[in-house]
């Protein structure tokens, strides 16, 4: 049957792009180099009522990532390992992750890409670090060394529980109030010097920042050093992405409209 312009439009559930890892994985008889992404990251969008996107790292510069971009409407910058010690002007510590240069090229693109947009973005753990940096901020490559202690990565798989405090007057604050409260971490860099235009929002009392979003009137961007993935009352981080993505999309100059038969 034909539409009419009378008819209602059926709502579209913003899509949401994830970034992954590309590493070594085995499955079966299988041993290959994977792109992956623990489960926890998509079902956290799809909860919130978005359709989540896996974005692997791969080649095509910004012409790749733009093409990518236009199809989203918010962009999560997952966890993982070390961003490159190189892109913020430091000497490689040894405890340093080996580089991952195809990951952290991909992921500036995009980055700058959906800062170009002011499309929605939400930065987590590694995701925070690399925003640093792409601002020109820096990181503590070993926070057991710059802080004295062990705290935040516990080591074996298994998340350590930190206590951070949230700014009242802040974006973050109106998701998850203002703390005190506990957060999942595993992470051994941290940021040093804030990059430019971040708003530092969060911390856990020993001065390294917890999380931070952007100045009023920028684009809608939260970091957090932590893992809301991992935590059940985290999840209003992704319901506030996916909430500010369906403004986003709703607000494209060239929408994209659902056909009907």
């Amino acid at each position: 049957m034909a539409s009419n312009d009378s008819d209602p439009q059926p709502t579209r559930r913003p899509v949401i792009g994830l970034t992954t890892y590309l590493e070594q994985a085995k499955q079966g008889v299988w041993d290959v180099r994977a792109a992956f992404l623990p489960q926890q990251y998509f079902d956290s969008v799809t909860a919130s009522g978005g359709v989540a996107v896996l974005l692997p790292p791969q080649p095509g510069g910004v012409d790749a990532a733009s093409a990518v971009l236009d199809g989203l409407d918010g962009l999560i910058l997952t966890g993982g390992l070390d961003v490159q010690p190189e892109l913020y002007g430091a000497e490689r510590d040894p405890r340093t992750d080996p580089a991952r240069p195809d990951r952290d090229a991909w992921e500036l693109d995009l980055y700058r890409g959906a800062e170009e947009r002011r499309m929605p973005v939400l930065a987590i753990c590694r995701g925070l670090q690399l925003v640093n940096v792409a601002r020109g901020g820096t990181l503590h490559q070993h926070l057991p060394e710059a802080l004295g202690t062990e705290r935040y990565r516990v080591g074996g798989g298994v998340f350590a529980t930190n206590t951070v405090e949230v700014a009242s007057d802040s974006r973050l604050a109106g998701m998850l109030g203002d703390g005190p409260f506990d957060v999942h971490s595993y992470h051994h860099q941290g940021i040093d010097r804030l990059g430019d235009g971040l708003v530092a929002v969060a911390d856990a009392g020993d001065g390294l920042v917890q999380a931070f979003e952007s100045a009023e009137g920028e684009a809608y961007l939260v970091g957090v050093q932590w893992h809301p993935e991992e935590n059940a009352e985290d999840k209003r981080l992704f319901a506030g992405l996916v909430g500010e993505a369906a403004r986003y999309g709703a607000a494209r100059p060239v929408a994209r409209t659902a056909v009907h038969a």
